[in-house]
């Protein structure tokens, strides 16, 4: 199906076209390819050719594209055809209503995350002024920059492993103009944190969590595009999970919340790793379609 359409795309000569004879275009091969929000994507994609907002391609719809416009918007859709993401082909991304940058060095931000983001920016504002909070294993630092947005009384750090990450961290810190209070610094989750960082209210953390042998198994979008450090958990998907649940219960202040996201059928393990290292008040929240997707629990001693 995809050289078909790839075909229709790249040959032939294009009539005149306007912005709507070629929106209609772009979303008809993606929906032929699969892609599930293919009105989103095509209208993105378009935008990005043009340097247009949504608004101002709604505006101009019914005018007429040139030729070089056509060419390199078929060169973008043909890119997403072959299975690229179109975050990485526009540079960013928007999570929880937020501008974010976005490099082949993160993962793209997930709508599943946003469950994780919304009980960190409700721990932030119950810990009132000047609560720290520490977003580990950052990668675009989304949940970190979502919470300090939306607690404007809370400092944040953003925490990565890989520097490629966090230039995106500062790169979306300074996006979004809260330079004077997310701090990005480098950390091994795996290992015990630098007494230098200090102790906070919250820390919230989406670790790789993929069991390594299903990698393979994921979708070529993922598997192909996406970093596998940021993917891979190990040999059962809970590696991060085993390291930091013990080895990060330091810099967590007394009273203060620790949440993970976690993958399908992991919140039980992840639970029982939590109360074997004497966090308390553990519990688990479920997605959208149902599934345990976030697990916060409490230090209390």
């Amino acid at each position: 199906m995809h050289a078909r359409i790839t075909a229709w795309v790249l040959g032939g000569d294009w009539m005149a076209a306007t912005y709507n004879d070629l929106f209609l275009d772009i979303r008809r091969v993606l929906i032929r390819a699969g892609t599930a929000a293919a009105s989103l994507e095509a209208r993105i994609l378009i935008c990005f050719a043009t340097g247009k907002s949504q608004e101002e391609l709604l505006r101009d719809f019914n005018l007429y594209t040139s030729a070089e416009t056509e060419e390199q918007i078929r060169a973008l859709a043909e890119r997403r055809l072959r299975g690229e993401p179109v975050a990485y082909i526009v540079g960013e991304w928007e999570f929880y209503g937020i501008g974010l940058d976005i490099s082949k060095d993160v993962l793209i931000p997930r709508a599943d995350t946003e469950l994780l983001a919304e009980q960190a920016i409700a721990l932030a504002r119950a810990a009132g002024e000047g609560a720290r909070i520490l977003d580990l294993c950052a990668g675009s630092g989304c949940v970190g920059i979502a919470a300090a947005v939306n607690a404007p009384k809370c400092r944040v750090v953003l925490a990565d492993y890989s520097e490629a990450a966090l230039r995106i961290c500062r790169q979306n810190v300074r996006r979004n103009e809260l330079t004077s209070r997310v701090l990005c610094v480098q950390a091994d989750a795996l290992k015990a944190p630098s007494p230098a960082l200090g102790d906070f209210d919250v820390i919230v953390c989406n670790p790789p969590y993929i069991p390594s042998g299903e990698i393979e198994k994921l979708d070529p979008s993922v598997r192909l595009y996406e970093p596998r450090p940021a993917l891979d958990g190990g040999p059962d998907g809970l590696l991060f999970y085993r390291a930091i649940i013990p080895k990060w219960r330091q810099a967590l202040r007394r009273g203060g919340t620790l949440l993970f996201e976690v993958g399908i059928r992991q919140a039980e393990s992840v639970r029982s790793l939590l109360s074997e290292s004497g966090y308390t008040e553990i519990l688990s929240l479920a997605d959208t379609q149902g599934i345990e997707r976030v697990i916060r629990a409490a230090r209390k001693d």
